[in-house]
This record gives structure tokens, sequence and C-alpha cells, in this order.
């Protein structure tokens, strides 16, 4: 628990880590714009049945030259319920009846139809080009676009898993996880690289190996024992911890994706769509920041994400014609989806220990891309019911929102180390909220009148910064004595 006084005197928010965020925002961005060209290389343009007397350049008849185009798709394709010239069928044979506009022709009996089997004419205006328009998936053959996709997530599943161990060659190390996997002297190395950069000038009297000793000799004590992704399993409290964590990602996950790659879904202006929901993102994820603070990590990430869930089923009931009201929705889904990811990973780190956090934070990128592979598929589900993959999109994040009433509080709680503090993390909550509830007590004043000046100024400080408990921690035998 003391790395955090160690991390205090390197510079816990200076210039090294700033450049670390900076340094992986274009990869990040990347990323993301691979992910989201989905929604351009598989956009699907205004389509229609292709004819022979319309398509067929090398038709001469002198009857058919002289109508109009829109004369001649008159009569070459049928009308859908919206007054539109249908986008998978066309007539067997042409309806010249049609070309009388004051006939009624109520009698008649309904034109002979069927699919379109010599392909399709698609509307290039903006988009020349897609998947769609190459493999012709419109029509009975649209569900194979959600395929495409699904395979395209796949891929993403197998690099992250393939990549992860790839990346180990050459990703830089936190100091914390250097040290707490019996690594000291590499990770004091890194600590006198941090306080270098923050411009800690006098952080290398400090930053010894007998300091790093006497400072985290428990963590050093468990370091020896080696520890595997199934330590993740070995206890109640931890197997259950993860569990959730791992559900809780996944549901998040689901309806994340199943807004971003299918922004086609709430009108045709997909560009502007694309960069009012990435603006969103982007300003919405510091907002966890702020809210955890007074609301609490389970209670934060509860209320995100049954906005995320209320906000798509809200917009499943909506009518294409209203497509503002359909697009503010889901601008407002997507933006708590990214919220309550940003929150979810906060609480994440601090409920696995250190020891375990690189192999849980593995288990979550799986979890993750588990998600992503599942959201492009459920749109195949289109077929039976056309609201049904938005409804089971909706329902995950609420379920997801209950799961997380079941894991711990972690807010103002230091974070955890090793295994062992797990297992006393439920005593150790407990006494730090009567050590809370009891400042005012004249025990606890007795104390803190005890304390030295800068003693009382760490008292102060770490309180302000939600690190007062982790000197409590190594102030213990004081605590107890008192």
């Amino acid at each position: 628990m003391a790395f955090q006084e160690l991390l205090d005197q390197v510079g816990d928010l200076g210039k090294y880590q700033i450049l670390q965020m900076v340094l992986i925002f274009p990869t990040l961005m990347m990323l993301l714009c691979q992910i989201f060209l989905e929604n351009f290389t598989a956009a699907i343009p205004g389509h229609r049945c292709w004819v022979n007397i319309l398509d067929n350049d090398t038709v001469s008849d002198n009857d058919t030259e002289i109508l109009s185009p829109d004369a001649l798709l008159r009569i070459s394709i049928p009308m859908d319920s919206d007054l539109r010239p249908d986008k998978c069928h066309r007539f067997i044979h042409p309806q010249w009846q049609l070309l009388h506009v004051n006939g009624t022709f109520t009698n008649m009996t309904e034109p002979d139809k069927e699919t379109c089997l010599d392909g399709w004419v698609y509307d290039q205006s903006s988009f020349p080009s897609t998947i769609i328009t190459e493999w012709d998936l419109v029509c009975s053959y649209q569900s194979q676009k959600s395929v495409v996709q699904f395979l395209f997530m796949t891929g993403m599943l197998v690099g992250g898993l393939i990549g992860g161990h790839l990346s180990d060659r050459w990703l830089v190390e936190p100091a914390r996880w250097l040290i707490i996997n019996n690594k000291p002297e590499e990770g004091l190395k890194a600590l006198r690289k941090v306080a270098h950069i923050n411009g800690m000038k006098n952080a290398g009297d400090i930053l010894t190996m007998e300091g790093l000793r006497s400072s985290m000799q428990d963590e050093l004590e468990a370091a020896q024992t080696k520890t595997t992704v199934c330590d993740l399993f070995c206890t109640p409290d931890l197997r259950k911890r993860i569990c959730l964590l791992l559900f809780v990602r996944f549901a998040t996950i689901v309806p994340f994706y199943g807004i971003t790659i299918n922004l086609q879904h709430f009108g045709s202006n997909i560009f502007l769509f694309q960069v009012v929901f990435g603006a969103l993102t982007a300003l919405v994820r510091c907002l966890p920041l702020l809210v955890q603070n007074h609301m609490g990590r389970r209670t934060t990430q509860t209320v995100f994400m049954f906005l995320v869930g209320l906000s798509i089923l809200a917009n499943t009931f909506v009518p294409q014609e209203m497509q503002t009201l359909r697009v503010a929705l889901a601008s407002a889904g997507i933006s708590f989806a990214a919220a309550s990811s940003t929150s979810f990973s906060i609480h994440l780190i601090e409920l696995i220990p250190t020891v375990l956090r690189a192999r849980a934070l593995g288990l979550d990128t799986l979890a993750s891309r588990c998600g992503a592979v599942l959201a492009p598929l459920l749109m195949t589900l289109m077929a039976y019911l056309s609201i049904l993959p938005w409804i089971i999109y909706g329902v995950f994040p609420i379920m997801a929102g209950l799961a997380v009433l079941l894991q711990p509080e972690t807010r103002e709680m230091p974070l955890l180390d090793t295994i062992h503090d797990v297992k006393n993390n439920k005593e150790f909550s407990r006494k730090v909220k009567e050590i809370n509830s009891s400042v005012k007590n004249d025990k606890s004043l007795r104390y803190f009148q005890e304390l030295t000046g800068e003693e009382k100024e760490n008292y102060e400080r770490k309180t302000k910064y939600r690190n007062f408990l982790l000197y409590l921690q190594t102030s213990k035998k004081i605590l107890l004595e008192n």
C-alpha cells in the first residue's frame, strides 16, 4: 500500500504521465477510425432492381426511346408502402397501363412481380463503391452485411490475442507492476526516470533499494509467489469480482458497437452523425471522473448504464420519420455508453490487486472484443423482427447496471496490491468507515494533535486527494496503540 507515497515523491501527475497519454492517443485514434470506417465501407446506398428496358444501353426500341426515365421506372418497378420504388422487386412484364395519368384501374388485379434476378442498380452519388455494391448484399442478402462485420470484429479479437503477447516485448511496464512482480531494481529505475522527467530533483535521495524495501516490505514478500490467470478465481471474493467485471464489460460494449457501426439506422447523413457522435464520445469521457467522487463508483456506473439502455429502448419505438428525435436519443445513448466505459475502467483498477491487474485487463480486453463480435451478429435477427436487435442492445446495459450493484464500493479506498489485500478488504473497509465516521471524536482528535507538522500536512493533503486512507494503512500500528 506504500507505493502511493513513492509516487508522490516522483510526481503522481506530471510531464511523464501527460506524455504517456499524448503518446497513446494516436494509436487509440487509429483503432477507432478503423472501426468506424465500417459505417462507410459497409454503407447501403439506394438501390432498385436492374431492368432491361431502363438499364440496358443496347435497347433501341422506338417505343421506349420516347419515354422518360421516370416513365420507364414507373412501368418497371412497383411502389412500396411509402410510395417509393421498391428496392427488391420488379414487374415481370412492363405495366404500360400505369402510364395513364387519369386511370385508376381499381378493378385490375395486382401485376405479377419477381425478385431482382439480374442484379441491382445503385445510387452512387454518396458512395461510389462499398462492400454492399461489390457483393450485392441487399434485400434477401442484407443479413450477410452483419456477417461481414462479425468477421471483421473477429479478426480484431484474434489480433488482440496475438498482438497482446507481442506487445510485451517493447511496452514499458509500470514501476508499480515491476516492483510487485519481484523486479525491484527495474522498478526503481522506472521511478527515477519518472522523477527526472517530472523535474523532482530531490527524489533521488528517497528512491533507494533500502527505502523501497522498508516502505513496501509486505508487497515484496508477497511478490515471491508467482501468480497466474487462475489466481483471479482462487478466492470467492476475487472470483465474484472478475466474473461480474467481465459480464459488465461485455454488456457495455455490445450496445456501444451496436450504435457506432449502424449509424445508417438513424438517418442518411452518416457523415454528420460520425462527427457528432465522435465529438460527444470524446467529451463525455471525463464526465465520470467528476461524478464518481460524489456519487461513488457503483452508483455512477449504474446510472450511466440505465441511461444507455433506456435511450436505446426509447429509440426503438420512435418512427423513422422523426429523424431528429432518433438522432438525439442515439447521441445520448452513445454518450452514456462512453461514460459508463470510463467509470467501469476506474472501478476495475480499484477492484483487482496490482499483482493480477495486468491479467485482469487482458481478460477485460477479451470480454470487450467478444462484445464487439456479438454486436453486428445480433443485427441478423432483424430477419425475424426488425426491432429485436435494438431491444437486446437496450436490455444488456440495464442488466449490467444491476450487476454493478453486487460489487463493493471503492471510493476513497486504497488500491489493492496483493491477493492478501483482497482477503482483508472487507475488514479494512469496515475500519476505514469507522475511522471516517469518528473523525470528530476525542480519540481521533487526540491522534491528530499528536502528529508532527509534516504529518498533519500529509493528513490534510491526502484527505483532499483521496490518499489519506493509504496513510492510515501505513500508520495502523499507531492507531492501534491509541
